[in-house]
């Protein structure tokens, strides 16, 4: 299902979610970036998600950078699914 909101796996774990934003604002205005960390660790686990103001840019991003290698490493980029709740 088409949204704004995308899941990206297989970051490399140095990247930060300001480089994660500069990689997807080339396909639209991106308002949410969050790299996902290690609670005790404070290190990325190697995914993240990113939201675009239109469903449209998202569609593009997922087009063009799932597959994509960034830093060494073939990331996925797929559309985010809502925790359902109980």
């Amino acid at each position: 299902m088409e949204n704004k909101k995308l899941f990206i796996g297989g970051l490399s774990w140095g990247l930060e979610w300001q480089e994660v934003k500069d990689i997807f604002k080339e396909y639209g205005e991106v308002i949410f970036v969050k790299v996902i960390k290690d609670r005790e660790t404070g290190k990325s686990k190697g995914f993240g998600f990113v939201e675009f103001e239109k469903v449209e840019d998202a569609v593009k991003a997922k087009e063009a950078l799932d597959g994509a290698e960034v830093e060494g490493r073939t990331i996925k980029v797929d559309y985010a699914v809502e925790k359902q709740e109980g």
